[in-house]
C-alpha cells in the first residue's frame, strides 16, 4: 500500500510502515509542506493499529539537509518563518509514538535531520554520511529538540561542541557520540533497516509502548523509582498482578 504526499513518500508493508522523505531536488530540506505531510502520515501510523514498526528514510542523496533556508525569505523574519515550521508537533508525535521507529540516514544529515534521527529508537547510518548541527553558526538555536536529545545521547561537552562549532562529522564518529547505534555500508543501509523494522514490528502488542514508557520516564526519576516504575509496566504488559 502506497499514500502519495508532496513532500513524502508513504507506504505500507506487512506491519511496517515506511515513511521515506522526497524533495531530492532540495535534499530533503525540511519545509512547511514537508512538517505538514510528516504530521498527517504519522497520525495514520499511530491510528493503525496493524502497524507494529514505523521506518524513517530519505529518498535521493540525502536524509535530510536541514531547514529549507529558501523559505527564509519570503518570511519577515527568520524567527518567524522558523516558527511557521514547527507549527505542527511533528517531533511531538515522535516522541508520543507507541510503536517503534527506526531512522536510517544517508548522505547528509544535517540539522533538523538530526534532530529527526535523535527520535528514532534504533539509528542506523551508511558509512559516508556526514552529520552537522550548524543552527548556532546561522544565528539561531536548534528549535526542533536539538539542544535536548543531542545532550542526552552525546553528554554535555560534546554536544555543546557540535553545537558550538556546527563542525560536520562523519558515521564513526557518530556511533562513538552514541548518535548512532549501527553503522553499514552504503548498499546495506536499506535492507538492513527494512530488517530491524520487520523484526520490531514482530514484538508482542504493548510491549514496545511499555518499553518506551519504563526507559523514558525512568530516565528522569531517581533509581528506586525508576526500578518501581519498570515492574510497574512489566506487570501490566504480561498481564501479571502487580506487587
Amino acid at each position: 500500500m502506497s499514500d502519495a504526499f508532496g513532500t513524502i513518500v508513504f507506504e505500507k508493508e506487512g506491519s511496517v510502515a515506511h515513511l521515506a522523505l522526497h524533495r531530492p531536488d532540495r535534499l530533503n530540506a525540511y519545509s512547511v509542506a514537508m512538517r505538514d505531510d510528516f504530521a498527517e502520515a504519522l497520525h495514520a501510523v499511530a491510528e493503525d493499529e496493524e502497524i507494529g514498526a514505523l521506518l524513517i528514510t530519505g529518498r535521493g542523496r540525502a536524509f535530510c539537509a536541514g531547514a529549507d533556508l529558501s523559505e527564509f525569505g519570503s518570511a519577515p523574519s527568520q524567527v518567524i518563518a522558523r516558527n511557521a515550521r514547527w507549527q505542527r508537533d511533528v517531533w511531538g508525535q515522535l516522541i508520543g509514538l507507541e510503536k517503534p521507529i527506526v531512522v536510517a540516514v544517508h548522505g547528509f544529515c544535517i540539522g533538523s535531520g538530526v534532530e529527526i534521527l535523535l527520535l528514532g529508537d534504533l539509528r542506523i547510518a551508511a558509512a559516508d554520511t556526514v552529520f552537522a548541527m550548524p543552527e548556532v553558526q546561522l544565528g539561531m538555536i536548534p528549535a526542533a529538540g536539538g539542544s535536548q536529545t543531542l545532550p542526552a545521547n552525546t553528554g554535555p561537552s560534546v554536544a555543546l561542541d557540535l553545537l558550538y562549532t556546527g563542525r560536520r562529522f562523519g558515521a564513526a564518529e557518530a556511533l562513538d557520540y552514541g548518535i548512532i547505534s549501527r553503522v553499514v555500508g552504503p548498499d546495506e543501509l536499506e535492507p538492513a533497516a527494512w530488517e530491524i523494522a520487520q523484526e520490531l514490528a514482530e514484538l508482542p502488542t504493548g510491549f514496545a509502548a511499555a518499553l518506551k514508557t519504563a526507559w523514558g520516564s525512568g530516565s528522569e526519576m531517581p533509581l528506586d523509582a525508576g526500578l518501581a516504575l519498570e515492574q510497574r509496566t512489566a506487570a501490566t504488559a504480561t498481564g501479571l498482578p502487580r506487587e
